[in-house]
């Protein structure tokens, strides 16, 4: 990988994004996160994914300069459509991601960030969609996923004015899930996706899918698939094991079968 590297401690994967100073949003790094969680569905050992920035930023965006390179409204269409597809293969994922944002969280950079499961902020970061004082809109979903944790008026406040929020807004407001101090938010994003990591691989990917799935549909539908979902997970020998713990009164050894 050029600019995203991955650590993996555990049953965790914990992918940095390395292109200081603003960790930009090139079709590069777009490239490369696919290339990396197709990587990752394949490996058995990863349960649980921390993302997060390098220096000052998480990423403050896409990259401009390569605006200037696009010759045509279709050209500029596919490059949306393309990020789009991406975050939506890292939403979808079946395996939890976590975004820990600090410094901002910008453009293309929240987009990403809102196409994670759980998003933990330092409590002075920088949250936003300015892409409006640039006479353009969101390309990579923005519009679409800001509005579900916010609500309509918050995000047209957001999108219509460019202003960011702070962390510690962004958790008032419903867009992020938890802030720490700059100092201690990479600690705390790994505690938390160390501990996600000794959950059943089965389960995670079985909860992943309903929310998913209730983004969309209508609530009994959800309970239906629920209850499919929890027969299948009850039947793995994660299931059965997590049952035997309890009552045994022990910590469960999940194997992710």
């Amino acid at each position: 990988m050029g600019v995203l590297s991955v650590t993996k401690e555990g049953n965790a994967a914990l992918i940095k994004m390395e292109r200081p100073p603003a960790n930009a949003l090139s079709t590069e790094v777009i490239k490369e996160l696919e290339q990396l969680f197709d990587e990752l569905s394949n490996d058995k050992d990863v349960r649980a994914i921390l993302l997060y920035g390098e220096g000052r930023f998480f990423s403050a965006g896409a990259d401009i300069k390569e605006f200037t390179e696009v010759q045509s409204g279709e050209e500029f269409s596919e490059l949306a459509s393309n990020g789009q597809r991406v975050f939506e293969k890292i939403e979808s994922f079946s395996k939890p991601v976590v975004a820990a944002i600090h410094g901002a969280a910008l453009g293309g950079g929240l987009e990403l960030a809102m196409a994670c499961h759980i998003r933990l902020v330092s409590e002075n970061a920088k949250l936003g969609l300015p892409e409006l004082q640039l006479g353009l809109i969101p390309g990579f979903a923005g519009t679409q996923r800001l509005p579900r944790y916010v609500g309509v008026a918050k995000a047209a406040e957001m999108l219509f004015t460019s202003k960011p929020i702070t962390g510690k807004e962004a958790v008032q407001w419903g867009l992020a899930n938890q802030y720490y101090s700059e100092e201690e938010l990479l600690d705390k994003a790994k505690e938390m996706v160390f501990d996600i990591a000794k959950k059943s691989p089965a389960s995670l990917k079985a909860v992943i899918e309903l929310l998913q799935f209730g983004k969309d549909s209508r609530f009994y539908e959800g309970e239906k698939l629920e209850a499919e979902k929890f027969g299948e997970v009850f039947t793995t020998k994660d299931g059965q094991e997590g049952i035997s713990a309890f009552i045994e009164k022990r910590e469960p050894n999940f194997i992710g079968e």
